[in-house]
């Protein structure tokens, strides 16, 4: 079993300062890079599919990019596979991530809320009284019955109607009941998530890169959540947010494919550390090459887009070459509300400007910015 708690290494700073500052300073140019471009949002997007897939690989199992994509704007051409319904777990996860203020994933709530089980962090004084039989205090219920028999429901229907909305929020995950053939049920999460917690508060004052690699290697050591392995990569990235160094997730299970470190327990917390630095690195130049490509088609795509009549649906669909790994003809008329006859129109009038495609078929084309 995993150790319920982790031990903060010392660690000796003397010539890692300089590597942690260049690392800093390579995250921070793309977080500028990216707001001066306007390229931000599609960027990260893009990103969020591809590493969603990417860290599934890392778990060792493989998902087509272009199930995921399919999959996410709800047009599968086949039922899904347990490997794609992961991978969209972890493309929810990103998201919900970024959706909230950086300093709410590496708390309780974040955490049960990423987890999927059930919440910890509502106010107690405000959740419906509950006996041990799990059903909820009839007192609570039916109270001023007497003044006003209908009250009681239309409480009961408001109090229904809030847990359902922090529910489909996010805030408040439903609980799920665990097979034993899966998870090890002596684990106890709760103390592992509180020693994780713990390590992130005593790293508080570090440098904001080696926060995050003791924050994963933490949680590799800890061996939580055993059904999302990802999610520590993502709470890694989470991490360098939270102490605003950057204001995007990085794309850190595409810059740990890319590297040759990989963590076998048996490293010196500088070896750690550096381990951690390539990572981030590779991610960052990973990201500059994603970024030129995004910049040169939307300089090709909008010397067309701006002779276009005002009332076109051309703009709209560069964007979404913008936003998305790949777009099929399918996709793209759902989305932008179009025949598949004008989107055939529209990547006419793209011409030579158009992103390559990807298929080559006849029946199944689908286009993307590679």
């Amino acid at each position: 079993m995993p150790p319920s708690h982790y031990d903060i290494p010392a660690v000796a700073w003397d010539g890692l300062a300089g590597r942690l500052e260049r690392v800093a300073i390579g995250v921070v140019r793309l977080d500028a890079r990216l707001e001066a471009s306007g390229l931000g949002p599609g960027w990260q997007s893009r990103c969020d599919l591809t590493e969603a897939v990417k860290a599934l690989i890392l778990d060792g199992e493989l998902v087509d990019l272009a199930d995921l994509v399919l999959h996410d704007a709800g047009m599968d051409v086949r039922s899904p596979t347990h490997e794609l319904t992961r991978a969209a777990a972890a493309l929810r996860a990103r998201r919900t991530v970024r959706a909230r203020p950086a300093p709410w994933p590496i708390s309780i709530d974040g955490l049960s809320a990423l987890r999927g089980g059930a919440g910890q962090g509502s106010d107690p004084e405000k959740a419906p009284a509950r006996r041990e039989d799990g059903e909820q205090d009839e007192e609570v219920l039916v109270a001023d019955e007497d003044d006003d028999p209908m009250k009681a429901h239309l409480a009961e229907i408001d109090a229904l109607i809030e847990r359902t909305s922090k529910v489909l929020a996010g805030e408040t995950p439903l609980p799920k009941s665990r097979s034993h053939l899966i998870y090890d049920l002596e684990k106890d999460e709760a103390e592992l998530e509180d020693a994780w917690l713990e390590v992130i508060q005593r790293t508080a004052e570090w440098p904001a890169v080696a926060a995050a690699a003791i924050a994963w290697d933490a949680w590799l050591e800890l061996g939580l959540y055993q059904r999302q392995p990802w999610l520590g990569l993502i709470l890694a990235g989470a991490v360098l947010r939270a102490r605003d160094l950057t204001t995007y997730l990085l794309p850190l299970a595409a810059g740990y494919r890319e590297t040759d470190w990989r963590a076998k327990g048996r490293e010196s917390p500088r070896e750690k550390i550096e381990g951690f630095c390539a990572v981030v690195e590779q991610a960052v130049a990973l990201s500059h090459k994603d970024l030129d490509r995004l910049s040169l088609a939307r300089d090709l795509m909008s010397r067309v887009t701006q002779e276009c009549r005002r009332n076109s649906k051309l703009p709209e669909l560069a964007s979404l070459f913008l936003s998305r790994p790949l777009v099929t003809m399918p996709m793209a008329s759902k989305i932008l509300k179009v025949t598949p006859k004008a989107f055939d129109l529209m990547m006419a009038q793209l011409g030579g400007a158009r992103p390559r495609e990807l298929t080559g078929r006849s029946r199944y084309r689908a286009w993307g910015i590679v």
